[in-house]
C-alpha cells in the first residue's frame, strides 16, 4: 500500500472506529419524563431546521460568487461538516460546549468529554440548565447547527486552492480546538465569557468571529491563488445562485437568532424582527454605500450587505431594541465594505471576502451590542453604554480581543499542522485545471445558452 493510500483510508477506518463503537452503547429510551412546553418544543424543532438550511444556503451563497471551474469544491466544503461535526458531536462535541466543569488549569475553558460521551444521558437525562422547557436533545440538535455551520463559513476564505481531504481534516480540529472552547466560554454557565457577564444572544463571538479569524489565518498560510497575484479579476460563476444563498441565509437566521431565545416567547419575536430589520438596512446601506463611491447598484452588492446585517445583529438581536437595529446593519455595512476595500488593496487574498464580513461583522455587532443593549429588551441582559454604563461595553470589547486573539492564533496553528500531515494547497497544475475536477471529477455545467449569431453557449463563452 502506498503513502498516498494509506493516508486516504484513515478518514474511513476512522468512521468506521466510531461506527462500530456505537453497536456497544447501551441503549436508553429517547425520552425522559420532563415536564415541557409544547410551543417551544415546536418552534425549537422549527428553529433547528431552519439553521439546517443556512448550510446549503451557504454553499449557494459561496457557490455562485466563484471561478465556473470551483463551484462543486466550493458548495462540497461548505456541505461536508454537516457530516464531520454531526458525527464529532455526537462522540465528543456536545460535551465539550455543554458538558460539565473540568477541574485544574482548563477549569472555566472546556467542557468535560466524559459528561455525554457518545451522547450519554442526552435524549434521558433531563433539560439543559438554561433551556428547562425543551428536552435537552433537541437543545443539542438546535446547537449542533451552529456547530456545523461554523466552519463552512471559513470555506470562501480558502475557496480554489485548499485540497478537501486537507479542509475535512481542518473542520474536524477546527470544530473540537476553537469552536467548542468558544461555545464553551460563552454559552456554557461556567465559561469564563459567560461569567464575566459578556452577551452573544446568537453567535457573534462563537460563530462569527471565531470563522472570520480563522478565515484570515487560512488566507496568510495558504497563500494567495495565481489568479490573484496576477491581479485577474475572478467572475461569479452565478448571480442568481448568490440571491438563490442570501434569500436561505436570511430565511434560515429568523431560527438561528429568534430560536436562540429556546422558546416561542416575546424574546423570539423581538429578535425575529431585530434580525429582518438589520439585514434590510445594512443591505440598502452597502448598495448605497456603493452608488456613493461610483459603482452601480448590485445584486451581489445588496445580498453581501444583507449578510453582513445578519452578522452584525446576532450578538445582539435578543439585547437590543427594534429601532436601533436600524443603526445596527447601516454602521455595520458601511465598515464591511470600507474592509473589503482596504482588503482589496493589500495582498491578503481572502478570496471572498470572510474576514472582512463575518470577523469585522462580528467585532462590530459585539461592541454595538455593548453600546445598544438594554434590560427594557431582555432583563437577563445587561444595559449598555447608551444607557449609560461604560463598565459592560468594555466587557464586551474584552470578550472580543480573546475571541479574536484565540480563533486567530488557534486556527493559524491548525492550518500548519494540516500542512505538515495533509498537503493543504493544490499543485499549481490542480489550481489551474480547477479543484471540481482535480478533487472531485466532477463539472459545474450552466444550461445551455445560445448567444445571438454566435451560436456558442454559455459554458462554452
Amino acid at each position: 500500500m502506498s503513502k498516498q493510500t494509506l493516508k486516504n483510508s484513515v478518514p474511513f477506518f476512522v468512521l468506521l472506529i466510531v461506527a462500530v463503537a456505537t453497536v456497544f452503547i447501551p441503549t436508553l429510551p429517547n425520552f425522559d419524563q420532563g415536564n415541557y412546553n409544547g410551543a417551544d418544543t415546536a418552534w425549537i424543532l422549527v428553529a433547528t431546521a431552519l439553521v439546517f438550511l443556512m448550510t446549503p444556503g451557504l454553499a449557494f451563497f459561496y457557490g455562485g460568487m466563484v471561478n465556473r471551474k470551483n463551484v462543486l469544491s466550493t458548495m462540497m466544503k461548505s456541505v461536508v461538516a454537516a457530516g464531520v461535526v454531526s458525527v464529532l458531536w455526537i462522540v465528543v462535541g456536545y460535551s465539550l460546549c455543554f458538558g460539565g466543569p473540568v477541574n485544574g488549569i482548563l477549569h472555566g475553558f472546556i467542557g468535560k468529554p466524559s459528561t455525554h460521551f457518545m451522547y450519554k444521558g442526552v435524549a434521558s437525562g433531563g433539560p439543559w440548565s438554561m433551556a428547562p422547557t425543551i428536552p435537552k436533545s433537541l437543545f443539542s440538535m438546535f446547537q449542533l447547527m451552529f456547530a456545523v455551520i461554523t466552519p463552512g463559513l471559513v470555506v470562501g476564505a480558502i475557496a480554489e486552492r485548499m485540497r478537501f481531504t486537507a479542509y475535512v481534516l481542518f473542520t474536524a480540529l477546527f470544530s473540537l480546538l476553537v469552536y467548542a472552547p468558544l461555545a464553551y466560554w460563552s454559552w456554557n454557565p461556567d465559561g469564563f465569557l459567560f461569567k464575566m457577564g459578556a452577551l452573544d444572544f446568537a453567535g457573534g463571538t462563537v460563530v462569527h468571529i471565531s470563522a472570520g479569524c480563522a478565515a484570515l489565518a487560512g488566507a496568510i498560510v495558504l497563500k494567495p491563488r495565481k489568479m490573484h497575484i496576477l491581479h485577474k479579476e475572478t467572475v461569479p460563476a452565478n448571480i442568481p445562485y448568490v440571491l438563490i444563498g442570501t434569500g436561505l441565509l436570511w430565511f434560515g437566521w429568523f431560527g438561528f437568532n429568534a430560536g436562540s431565545a429556546l422558546g416561542a416567547n416575546a424574546l423570539a419575536v423581538s429578535a425575529f424582527s431585530t434580525t429582518n430589520t438589520a439585514a434590510a438596512a445594512a443591505g440598502l446601506s452597502w448598495m448605497f454605500f456603493d452608488a456613493l463611491r461610483g459603482k452601480k447598484p448590485s445584486v451581489t452588492g445588496f445580498c453581501i450587505g444583507a449578510v453582513v446585517g445578519l452578522v452584525a445583529i446576532t450578538p445582539g438581536a435578543g439585547f437590543v431594541a427594534i429601532p436601533q437595529s436600524v443603526f445596527i446593519g447601516f454602521i455595520a455595512a458601511i465598515i464591511s465594505n470600507m474592509a473589503v476595500y482596504l482588503k482589496s488593496k493589500s495582498s491578503l487574498d481572502d478570496t471572498l471576502d470572510v474576514f472582512p464580513c463575518h470577523g469585522i461583522g462580528g467585532m462590530v455587532g459585539m461592541l454595538l451590542t455593548g453600546i445598544f443593549a438594554t434590560k427594557a429588551v431582555n432583563s437577563a441582559g445587561n444595559d449598555g453604554l447608551a444607557y449609560g454604563n461604560a463598565a459592560f461595553f468594555f466587557i464586551q470589547v474584552k470578550a472580543m480581543v480573546f475571541a479574536a486573539v484565540y480563533s486567530f492564533a488557534a486556527s493559524f496553528i491548525i492550518f500548519k499542522l494540516v500542512n505538515f500531515i495533509v498537503t493543504l494547497r493544490v499543485s499549481s497544475v490542480e489550481e489551474e485545471r480547477g479543484l471540481d475536477l482535480s478533487q472531485h471529477n466532477e463539472k459545474y455545467m450552466d444550461i445551455p445558452i445560445a448567444v445571438s449569431g454566435e451560436g456558442l453557449s454559455l459554458a462554452e463563452v
